[in-house]
């Protein structure tokens, strides 16, 4: 542990996080909240709204249990208003702009207003982002109509940033379960698939929905060596009905549909570590949301980011900022057809994402060349968590 993280250990910090896209921010904001505990020995208050969609990346969590404890993290159910007490601690972080309860400011307020005690410091958790304004924009005070200062806490992918969510072990682990393919083998077997030879095609699908897919399911379908399309019950699956013989409800965790060279898998749901191990396992994931975006990185394999659709379009703004940062040291053949297999998927071009997925196909060495390269060279030397400590210390 850090020296420099002494100061903090004193107190606990609180998390409020409101859960919007069913994993994306509580995905993140679990992570972040289990490394602070475990790398730095930060006591953890994790406020979250909704136990439910939390449950499903921690199976063991109880939906029916206001206050309850995992991996170190004290998780309390966060109703409006609280009805658990709150007690500020060294730092109060509010996830993606979420609201804090008034409960919770008010606090923030009068011991900012105390001179002889200690207010916490107050932080909005932002999204990830690639785009240039980040740097100038990260770590930005921004005083409140209470006379409190929030500060603005922007991830990122350049120095200027708050940097990435990335444990400290992660690359070793990551490095040791790809070194065996009995790994991703015994992955499989565990989770219930079957027919998976070694040297088979797998691809992991976690997306919104999309012709896209549809498409490269029917280019899979003829491919002359088998493809295997691993994909959990979800949005995804909306896009491949027509594929299935019953109803998206009816299927069962551990079915597989065989068509032609494609065999589709019912996945289940898996906590995140678990969900780590399968995208270190695949040839191939096509993710969504920002948690997933992230974790198919460190993966070290290529990844398609099927990015959150947003008004007016701006998220192929977000995507091209990131594909931008991402294709920088890329032979301009392999970039253009792995950026234009990206922009074709989150546009559901489907005769382009087919045509750039057929030509991804003869790129795909250098391709992984760049997906192991690429995981240190984003990391910019610190993680997200080393980067916050510092912040919080030096604030």
């Amino acid at each position: 542990m850090p020296t420099n993280s002494s100061c903090l250990t004193q107190h606990h910090w609180d998390i409020f996080c409101t859960v919007v896209d069913n994993y994306g921010d509580i995905g993140v904001t679990w992570r972040l909240a289990k490394q602070l505990v475990a790398e730095y020995n930060i006591p953890i208050n994790l406020w979250v709204d909704d136990l439910l969609s939390f449950s499903h990346i921690l199976p063991k969590l109880d939906i029916n249990k206001a206050q309850q404890s995992f991996c170190g993290v004290n998780i309390f159910q966060w109703n409006n208003p609280l009805d658990i007490e709150f007690k500020s601690g060294g730092v109060v972080i509010e996830a993606f702009a979420c609201e804090l309860p008034s409960q919770v400011k008010d606090q923030i307020e009068q011991l900012h207003h105390h001179s002889d005690t200690h207010a916490p410091t107050w932080l909005n958790l932002e999204y990830l982002s690639a785009e240039d304004w980040v740097d100038g924009c990260h770590g930005l005070p921004s005083s409140q109509p209470n006379g409190v200062t929030k500060w603005f806490y922007f991830p990122g992918f350049s120095a200027k940033t708050g940097g990435l969510i990335c444990e400290r072990d992660l690359f070793n682990q990551r490095d040791e379960w790809q070194a065996d393919p009995k790994h991703k083998l015994a992955l499989f077997k565990q989770l219930g698939l079957q027919g998976i030879n070694a040297q088979d095609t797998v691809i992991s699908v976690f997306s919104y929905e999309t012709e896209a897919l549809t498409a490269l399911c029917h280019l899979w379908q003829a491919s002359p060596t088998p493809v295997h399309a691993l994909i959990p019950k979800g949005r995804s699956l909306n896009s491949i009905q027509s594929l299935l013989p019953c109803a998206i409800e009816d299927l069962i965790p551990g079915q597989q549909f065989i068509i032609g060279s494609l065999t589709l898998h019912i996945l289940p749901m898996t906590d995140q570590n678990g969900f780590d191990r399968l995208l270190w396992s695949c040839d191939f994931n096509i993710v969504r949301g920002e948690d997933s975006f992230l974790r198919a990185q460190w993966a070290a394999k290529p990844f398609i980011w099927h990015i959150y659709p947003q008004e007016d379009d701006y998220h192929l703004v977000k995507l091209q900022a990131f594909i931008q940062i991402y294709c920088d040291n890329l032979a301009p053949e392999i970039a253009t057809t792995w950026s234009e297999v990206n922009l074709a998927f989150n546009q559901g071009n489907t005769n382009a994402v087919v045509m750039h997925w057929q030509h991804l196909l003869s790129v795909n060495l250098p391709l992984m060349q760049h997906a192991i390269k690429w995981p240190i060279n984003a990391l910019n030397d610190a993680d997200l968590a080393s980067r916050l400590v510092q912040f919080v210390n030096n604030s």
